[in-house]
């Protein structure tokens, strides 16, 4: 399908859509039985709260939020760089030296981790989409083959993606 893509598709790299796939893809080797093995199955769910620990930073210290009153880190008070470091030292389930370049990335790139999870919610959905109206056309879903066709379309925006993907 490359010859159907635009220059910027065959180009460039959209991280919501590229970082997406590669979150829904750990996710799908989970679905399929890849990470049964107690180790990697650990080593996965350390990766989902890593994740989850960068959004909440990245979306707390770019937009200066309180951390909600209930909570027993530093409830009230609102989210700076110094107590994002501290809260993925609490919560991240890494070394110190990982930390603190993750901390330092996301200082520097707002948005970045909040992209990735967005875009693997596009793919989810996507997929659920497919699948739903699949069932509703009396034929099965053949994953494998809209894994393909969605892969073929490139790099693209997750508006043109979440469009795409349920009717691929």
């Amino acid at each position: 399908m490359a010859p159907r893509m635009s220059q910027f598709q065959s180009t460039f790299f959209v991280s919501g859509n590229g970082e997406g796939w590669a979150l829904y893809s750990e996710r799908l080797m989970d679905e399929l039985g890849f990470l049964s093995d107690p180790g990697r199955r650990l080593g996965y769910l350390v990766a989902q709260q890593l994740r989850a620990t960068r959004v909440i930073v990245d979306i707390g210290m770019h937009l200066s939020m309180p951390i909600p009153s209930g909570q027993p880190f530093h409830p009230g008070e609102r989210f700076t760089p110094a107590l994002g470091r501290e809260f993925m030292g609490l919560h991240a389930g890494k070394d110190e030296g990982f930390l603190d370049s993750e901390w330092e990335r996301y200082l520097g790139w707002p948005g970045q981790a909040v992209c990735y999870k967005l875009g693997e919610r596009v793919w989810l959905a996507g997929r659920d989409a497919a699948r739903r109206r699949a069932d509703a056309e009396g034929r099965p879903f053949d994953q494998k083959a809209w894994h393909m066709a969605a892969l073929s379309m490139g790099s693209t925006g997750l508006d043109h993606l979440a469009a795409e993907l349920p009717v691929l």
